[in-house]
């Protein structure tokens, strides 16, 4: 049991996880539990502080989720966030309406200053609304601290009970002091000493995963990225030998990267592990032949991975656990608890119905990208292959608009290879938390060498993120993207147009499928 926590209750909102982590970017220990939980166990567990997550919906409804009245007298501090604000509104008595109008993106709060919450914000400060209900009226004995234009309380308090509520949602990136406000509520009106540290959670969760596995043997679905790399390291410090790697070369990898994963975890590498390669490219292009739906191809590959670490299990013998490097974003994405589907991912929402293992592990399950950094660093992790570039699961499959082919995923390859390489050429890869080269299905007339063209066009992609739930589009110099334009048109066959792709996360999501 931690001595400080933060209880995050979830209400069925996209950004839940990402709140608790900006809790633990406090240095203070959290945990998101369902909105369900009831209070005499959120008694045990003694949180310093409460919040209220976001939401898809209005206070009102028949189905809505709500949670009792005692949570907000318990003398706990509370921070209710969107439904989490309308929520604690509705409990002690305000009003809550559907707004005249919608507030959806950055909006400028006016903000009072004296509120603990925003003592060192800006009086006028950018936040991310997303609301289509408001805050009519704040319960009595509340004071409103924050307004825009059309929403009369964007914020509201009651101080002498702890109880703090914003229309906003500050735990993602486009609110620019969303941090203070966090900050604020954990280490200032909760009182959190912010003391806890990843090498916590690195050792906890090894002493978790050895009681947990026991003596059974383990199977871990190793894809050579960065989470499935913290992954298998860290079960191999729990269980050791019990532990077999699978590494599926699937054909959809990025250039060369079969060979470099067996350098790095092969017989000859740098880990004591079991590893096994497994080269099926062919059996997954003929799976994915004639197939364009972008749902389909990741199901696809995700049932055929399971099928070939199935087979693999048989030939090592009585496999109790498949072990993988799913991550948050990963599960909020695949639609799982309460959120909307984004997209499935091969290790979650992927996955089929019947898996032949006693459990599948996934000790990363709640850590978002920069904290499995963390955590792979306090494992001893090198950091060039703790920083590597994130890959998804499907691989060139998701980046490969439409039907995937042995000659898309080398025209992708090539020019995803030029496209790193001058990126790590120009040294401006340190700021970026994505970039990579997709194969859109576009065909397009050219002219090279006097000649007619019509061949495919590229697209580049590269982000800004901290926590790869929302993403900003990264302003690359011109001319980088020209030479590698340039590289790509010239070196690359199939390939007559190059275009860069300006659209952050919301709206898009950083793959392209």
């Amino acid at each position: 049991m931690q001595e400080e926590m933060i209880l995050v209750l979830d209400f069925g909102g996209q950004y839940n996880q990402l709140i608790a982590r900006r809790v633990r970017e406090c240095n203070v220990y959290c945990e998101v539990r369902q909105y369900t939980m009831p209070v005499e166990e959120i008694k045990q567990l003694n949180p310093k502080g409460i919040i209220f997550t976001g939401g898809p919906n209005s206070v009102y409804g028949e189905d809505s989720p709500r949670c009792s009245k005692e949570l907000l007298e318990l003398g706990i501090p509370v921070l209710g966030i969107c439904y989490g604000a309308q929520l604690m509104s509705y409990l002690l008595g305000g009003s809550v309406a559907t707004a005249p109008v919608s507030e959806y993106g950055k909006t400028e709060v006016t903000v009072d200053t004296a509120s603990a919450l925003f003592q060192n914000v800006s009086r006028q400060t950018i936040c991310w609304m997303s609301h289509t209900d408001y805050i009519e009226r704040a319960p009595e004995g509340f004071a409103i601290t924050g307004c825009t234009p059309v929403c009369p309380v964007a914020a509201m308090e009651k101080p002498e009970q702890g109880l703090y509520a914003v229309q906003f949602h500050p735990e993602v990136m486009h609110t620019q002091e969303g941090m203070k406000m966090l900050s604020a509520f954990v280490l200032g009106v909760c009182g959190c000493s912010g003391s806890w540290k990843m090498d916590s959670f690195v050792e906890s969760k090894i002493l978790e995963l050895r009681e947990k596995i026991g003596n059974g043997k383990v199977l871990c679905a190793l894809s050579g990225g960065v989470d499935s790399s913290v992954a298998a390291v860290l079960l191999s410090k729990a269980v050791g030998k019990q532990l077999t790697c699978v590494f599926v070369d699937h054909g959809l990898l990025r250039k060369n990267e079969g060979d470099e994963v067996e350098q790095i975890f092969g017989p000859n590498g740098s880990y004591d592990l079991n590893f096994i390669r497994v080269n099926a490219q062919e059996r997954f292009y003929g799976k994915l032949k004639g197939v364009e739906e972008p749902e389909a191809k990741r199901k696809i590959i995700g049932e055929e991975f399971i099928r070939v670490f199935e087979e693999e299990a048989k030939k090592i013998g009585a496999v109790d656990f498949l072990v993988q490097g799913t991550i948050y974003p990963d599960v909020i994405e695949s639609g799982l608890g309460k959120s909307a589907v984004i997209k499935s991912h091969h290790n979650v929402g992927g996955l089929p119905d019947c898996v032949d293992f006693k459990e599948i592990v996934e000790p990363l399950r709640m850590l978002f990208k920069d904290e499995v950094r963390k955590a792979g660093l306090e494992l001893g992790i090198p950091e060039k292959l703790v920083y590597r570039q994130p890959f998804p699961g499907p691989g060139l499959g998701v980046r490969i608009v439409g039907e995937v082919t042995a000659d898309k995923v080398r025209i992708v390859q090539d020019a995803d290879a030029i496209y790193r390489e001058e990126i790590a050429n120009a040294g401006v890869d340190k700021g970026l938390g994505q970039y990579f080269a997709a194969l859109t299905n576009m065909r397009s007339v050219g002219c090279m060498g006097d000649e007619r063209t019509y061949d495919y066009a590229i697209a580049l992609r590269a982000v800004q993120t901290s926590d790869f739930m929302t993403a900003e589009s990264a302003e690359l110099p011109w001319e980088v993207l020209g030479k590698v334009t340039s590289r790509i048109v010239n070196e690359v066959k199939g390939v007559n147009r190059v275009l860069y792709d300006c659209t952050g996360k919301p709206p898009a999501t950083i793959e392209f499928e």
